[in-house]
């Protein structure tokens, strides 16, 4: 078993931030990679511009869309996504952290779902959004990163997670990318629970 689900959040900044990782991930990734980013109610572009920016194809997804090898899928406005077994599920429940779609319902629900497949992606973004969530996937044996707070456009994010003692790797976004692919081929570690990294 490896690495095959690959989940991330980001806020302010992370439009370029976002583009950046797509623009890097191989055609043939062996992973699906879900993510979301604090959006208006309105429309959202972003699908189309990680489309462009890698080999990718992003979209929006429908409720209940199988987990697929290869693609990437974007919290729609106005909804949590969430993983569910197999598939991904879009939920109008409260608004987390201020925001829906947030960026731990999708984590916490990687984690219970896919337990140590999982690799939690923590990007630029101001407050704490991602943190809770990131410590849900180290405790089921996935991996965290975050992007060092020093680059990010906004750090609270990372910073609030790195506080947390809930991260793995905290790495420059252009080294992102090239961990996630070796992360991916690398087999996931079989162990179940993991205790938060010390202070």
């Amino acid at each position: 078993m490896h690495h095959d689900l690959i989940v991330i959040g980001a806020s302010a900044g992370g439009v370029e931030a976002l583009r950046r990782v797509a623009r890097e991930l191989p055609r043939d990734l062996r992973a699906t990679v879900l993510v979301v980013l604090h959006i208006s109610r309105r429309k959202s572009l972003l699908p189309v511009i990680l489309s462009r920016a890698g080999r990718l194809q992003a979209s929006h997804p429908e409720d209940g869309a199988s987990l697929e090898y290869g693609r990437i899928y974007v919290a729609p406005p106005d909804r949590h996504m969430i993983v569910d077994g197999g598939v991904v599920r879009l939920v109008d429940t409260i608004a987390e952290n201020g925001v829906r779609p947030a960026v731990d319902p999708l984590f916490r629900s990687a984690a219970r779902a896919c337990g140590n497949r999982v690799i939690g992606v923590l990007l630029t973004g101001a407050l704490d959004d991602g943190t809770a969530g990131m410590g849900a996937i180290r405790a089921a044996g996935g991996v965290t990163i975050v992007q060092d707070p020093e680059e990010a456009l906004a750090p609270g994010m990372p910073r609030s997670a790195i506080a947390s003692g809930s991260v793995d790797y905290v790495l420059p976004l252009r080294d992102i990318p090239p961990r996630l692919r070796a992360l991916v081929e690398e087999q996931a570690a079989a162990v179940t629970r993991r205790r938060p990294l010390p202070p």
